[in-house]
């Protein structure tokens, strides 16, 4: 048996009071990163995990796609409201839009809730594709826990203000349809956001970080021509053919694709194309996307779709209508407001995944392997990825990038599905509904929550990231195809 001396006991003890105040100093240093209204809103979060949770789950299955969100957009003004925010419902004309307040005054911090679902993407939580009920809706972009983290985010926020009597106002933005890009287009129209100081956001992704680049700016129109009806057999030189007019609009925009910018999209579905062969259609509908990384971009390519379209009309001798359903611009983002988040992120530090989440990430990821042999390094980036020197726009759209037109705003993705899982898949039904997705829609939530903490006690911040945005926005200039005093689609389709 060793013995041990006074002098090696005395250093033993020595070495552990050192390790001891290293630890007390951690922690004091984590203390004063995150003072104590930001750590109340961090226990907040925790506190209401298992309920926020229930809430993602209830979206998830109720998967209801833009403009019908109507269970998913109640359930959280229910949430909202029992938490004693003040609510505004059918915002813009949109029955399920609305606003959550708490608080009166500067500065007004605004965050923003999603929640609707893709059609034809129902999906149970399993790692084979196995729809919960065919041709229904799923959340393949994983708004159900988009809302979720939100809505944890704004009660615990609250919950800081109230016990440390922090002044400003906080709200929460539910806003619909932003698969297809329509509700914070028309709430912008409507100057519901022009009174915020900052505007955050965030979005389920592959990864752990801040939002730093841009996206694509989009227009969604559909064009409808019409003809005149005939048997096509007995008197075909009687009927005008409104689909060969939508026929020829899509070859000339095909042929447009040769001679547009390599970041621009053309994506289109004919969504009308007549009844039967036997009757020349009276009546022909095309519905387009037209994307590019700048909107001024849009403008110019939209204006040459529109050419093409009247061209395919007059050879066709049928009479052209055009209907806008939305018009979409990039992200302006924020490089104070990006830091910040990155910050916030590293410091709270992300979730650690279970064997039993990694093997479920890699069976989701093994149909992707085999249809398209791609490989996955990773089951699961639980990595905080700093930002790059130079950030690469989004290939994607979001109405998020008409908020960030008016305010300065910033955002965020947490790890929620497989890495490297492609957008808008069954993969990524089956993560948000799954422990993997639930477990980075809590990390949102305390991100989203201690960055907005963070600006209503510092208004230096506020004005670095309002500095920030005013010199980005220097020499452009807000233009939209939406006709003035249009109101919102009912449907989107």
């Amino acid at each position: 048996m060793l013995k041990t001396s006074g002098l090696q006991l005395c250093v033993m003890i020595l070495c552990v009071m050192i390790l001891c105040v290293t630890i007390a100093k951690h922690i004091q240093a984590a203390d004063e990163m995150f003072g104590k209204a930001q750590q109340a809103a961090i226990a907040d979060v925790d506190s209401h995990a298992d309920e926020l949770k229930a809430v993602n789950q209830a979206i998830w299955k109720l998967a209801e796609v833009g403009l019908n969100e109507h269970k998913s957009s109640e359930l959280l003004i229910d949430k909202l409201r029992a938490a004693g925010f003040e609510l505004e419902t059918g915002i813009a004309g949109m029955p399920t839009a609305f606003v959550a307040s708490y608080g009166q005054g500067n500065p007004v911090i605004g965050i923003l809730a999603e929640y609707d679902a893709l059609p034809g993407m129902s999906q149970k939580v399993a790692p084979q594709r196995e729809a919960v009920e065919d041709g229904k809706p799923g959340h393949a972009c994983g708004h159900s826990g988009l809302g979720t983290g939100a809505l944890g985010a704004a009660i615990a926020v609250k919950a800081a203000m109230e016990k440390h009597d922090l002044p400003g106002t906080i709200r929460l933005y539910g806003t619909p349809a932003e698969e297809t890009v329509i509700g914070k287009v028309y709430m912008t129209l409507a100057g519901v956001f022009d009174d915020l100081d900052i505007c955050l956001h965030w979005h389920p992704g592959t990864k752990n970080e801040s939002w730093s680049g841009s996206s694509k700016a989009l227009v969604s129109a559909k064009f409808t021509f019409d003809g005149t009806a005939s048997h096509a057999s007995v008197s075909p030189s009687s009927g005008r053919s409104a689909l060969d007019a939508v026929e020829l609009m899509n070859v000339g925009a095909n042929f447009m694709r040769e001679h547009i910018k390599e970041d621009a999209r053309l994506h289109y579905v004919i969504i009308d194309g007549g009844g039967a062969p036997n009757v020349v259609p009276p009546k022909a509908t095309v519905w387009y996307f037209c994307r590019a990384d700048a909107h001024e971009d849009v403008e110019y390519n939209f204006r040459w779709l529109q050419d093409i379209a009247a061209g395919a009309a007059k050879m066709t001798r049928t009479k052209l209508s055009m209907k806008i359903d939305t018009d979409c611009h990039e992200i302006i983002p924020n490089g104070p407001l990006s830091q910040m988040i990155t910050g916030n992120l590293e410091e709270i530090g992300p979730p650690e995944f279970s064997e039993d989440e990694i093997t479920f990430a890699r069976r989701l990821q093994e149909p992707l392997v085999t249809q398209f042999g791609k490989q996955f390094p990773l089951a699961i980036d639980s990595r905080v990825h700093r930002i790059p020197a130079n950030p690469e726009p989004s290939k994607g759209s979001t109405d998020v990038g008409d908020i960030s037109w008016r305010v300065p705003t910033g955002g965020l993705r947490t790890s929620c599905l497989p890495s490297e899982s492609p957008g808008h898949s069954w993969q990524n039904v089956a993560s948000i509904g799954s422990t993997v997705g639930e477990k980075g829609t809590i990390y949102a939530a305390k991100a989203l929550a201690v960055t907005a903490i963070q600006l209503l006690q510092n208004p230096d911040a506020i004005a670095a990231a309002q500095a920030d945005w005013k010199q980005r926005m220097e020499g452009k200039k807000y233009f939209s195809f939406i006709p003035r005093g249009q109101q919102p689609p009912k449907q989107i389709r």
